[in-house]
């Protein structure tokens, strides 16, 4: 789900009495939109060269240690 999707599925809930299994619900789905985003970030921190790292100011061991951390960790 992107961002403007997110914003707009928020925006139409925004105000609305939610039972609570439809909260439990869209909290599932948050924490799993989060963990993909993390898990995308991670793969393109992966695809950075020396130069782009240096530039964000990150080392190759910075991301290799990035990237072994598990997608539910903050």
């Amino acid at each position: 789900m992107t961002q403007a999707h997110t914003q707009t599925a928020l925006g139409y809930l925004t105000g609305r009495q939610l039972t609570p299994a439809t909260a439990a619900a869209l909290r599932v789905v948050v924490l799993l939109v989060k963990w993909e985003e993390r898990r995308r970030t991670r793969r393109g921190l992966k695809r950075l060269d020396a130069h782009l790292l240096n530039d964000i100011g990150l080392s190759r061991r910075d991301v290799e240690r990035e990237l072994a951390r598990p997608v539910w960790e903050d």
